[in-house]
């Protein structure tokens, strides 16, 4: 899909086809190099992170540079139809090196792999290794099975593999935020989406492993953890020893109280399961951060019937009128598509309203682009003209401009307690921190002393739609 964004999102697009090498000062010395350049969402660059774990058990160190390796792998998406245009597009550029060095392997991991083995492999002969995102504790062997001339293919999804076991190699981290996956799969069959299909069924790890993961961040010097799943508020854990069920909203808990310092953000929600109780556990405790990524998708309720949404209009802003009344200073942000089957102007003119009752700080926004395999393209027809879609898209952006602008103004003049991420991309001289509703805010260095990984005290001088600039208070 094509979107519009205003700020960071769960896709962010400068780290689109980055490439990872773990240890910037890794002392052992490694006989192969494997090489991963990741796309997608979020999940993605985790998983990425968990490759990396089992290769370098296997004795294989990361690189940067493809042009060294001997193992390359792309991780994939298959969300959007312009990532599959680009890793078609990476994969013919490796077939060049590998021609130049016969020796290399090259793989495909994840969601696409499913999808387009067959294509892959066969048809266009692009690649080596062909590895589903439950399959990547037999990546090994497949990697020995590919060694000897054969084609090596898992793609078999999983009801229980969570990867709970694996610690992953941290790659290109800030060294102050870290992503913990919770949870894999989606149950919910949204008609446009087709995670349920390349992802799987929903299965949640050990909560005790969860902890443990936090706890050993914390250790390491992290400030901050973000526990991701495709809907975090389905995480169900049965600990049938003490015969005790661990909700989302515990495991919450469990996480912030690692330690106080330690800052618990998570994402995605799905409307029609985040609970009072989460809501009530994020008011509870300080560092667990004000801020919940709430994808309304449409205002309209016809159409969230199509996209099988489970909510209606009037639930989806009860919802939002209940964070409001529990947590009073939450920072909100959603996701929209615009141009949905059949989508009318009225349903159109719903989403703008539910934007403005909702007021999103800010949001994520496509038109509708038909995904193979979804049940969208199997159900229904996209007629939606392309240029009434990108137009209802430019009148939702410019909507969203004006709700992040007026969301920031509000800022100013107040107080917060932000945690220093790093120097900001502008200037050497001023320092990047997010506040507890995910903002950012940029302020000068000073004289102060302060390093990345410190919280701060600062108060807001200024703002644009997308960044606050304020001064240590």
């Amino acid at each position: 899909m094509e979107e519009l964004k205003l700020q960071q999102k769960e896709i962010v697009e400068t780290r689109q086809g980055e490439a990872f090498a773990p240890f910037t000062k890794d002392e052992n010395v490694y006989t192969k190099k494997f090489y991963i350049e990741s796309y997608g969402c979020q999940m993605n660059f985790s998983d990425s992170e968990i490759v990396a774990s089992i290769l370098n058990k296997e004795g294989f160190g990361a690189t940067r540079n493809c042009e060294e390796a001997d193992l390359i792998f792309v991780n994939t998406c298959s969300i959007r139809e312009k990532a599959e245009q680009t890793v078609r597009k990476r994969l013919t550029e490796f077939r060049k090196i590998k021609e130049s060095r016969p020796g290399i392997l090259v793989g495909v991991l994840g969601c696409m792999a499913e999808r387009l083995k067959s294509k892959f492999l066969e048809e266009e002969k692009l690649v080596d290794i062909v590895v589903g995102p439950d399959a990547y504790r037999a990546l090994p062997a497949l990697v020995q099975e590919a060694e000897t001339g054969q084609k090596a293919v898992n793609v078999m999804l999983s009801r229980d593999e969570t990867y709970a076991d694996i610690s992953p190699v941290r790659l290109n981290s800030n060294g102050v935020s870290a992503f913990i996956s919770i949870m894999r799969g989606c149950n919910n069959m949204c008609s446009f989406c087709v995670v349920p299909f390349t992802r799987g069924r929903e299965r949640s790890r050990n909560p005790l492993s969860i902890v443990a993961e936090a706890r050993d961040l914390f250790d390491r010097g992290f400030k901050e953890v973000t526990l991701l799943g495709q809907n975090v508020d389905s995480f169900y854990f049965l600990d049938e020893e003490k015969s005790e069920t661990i909700t989302f909203a515990k495991l919450l808990e469990m996480v912030a109280q690692v330690h106080p310092d330690l800052r618990v953000r998570f994402s995605t929600s799905h409307p029609k399961d985040i609970t009072e109780d989460v809501l009530h556990t994020i008011a509870k405790y300080e560092n667990i951060c004000s801020y919940i990524h709430l994808p309304v998708q449409s205002g309209s309720t016809r159409i969230l019937q199509l996209m099988n949404r489970n909510y209606t209009r009037e639930w989806y802003m009860a919802k939002i009128a209940q964070i409001k009344k529990i947590i009073p200073d939450c920072g909100i942000s959603s996701d929209m598509i615009t141009g949905f089957c059949t989508e009318t102007e009225q349903d159109h003119q719903d989403t703008l309203s539910i934007m403005r009752f909702s007021e999103y700080d800010y949001a994520y926004m496509f038109y509708y682009s038909e995904r193979p395999g979804t049940l969208a393209a199997r159900r229904h027809t996209d007629d939606v003209p392309l240029e009434i879609k990108k137009r209802r898209l430019q009148e939702v952006v410019d909507m969203q401009y004006q709700l992040s602008l007026n969301s920031n103004l509000k800022d100013v003049g107040k107080t917060f307690k932000v945690l220093i991420e790093g120097e900001s991309k502008k200037s050497e001289n001023d320092w990047m921190a997010r506040n507890s509703q995910n903002k950012v805010i940029v302020f000068p260095k000073g004289e102060h002393g302060f390093q990345k990984g410190d919280y701060v005290t600062v108060k807001v001088k200024e703002c644009n739609k997308a960044t606050l600039l304020g001064v240590v208070v």
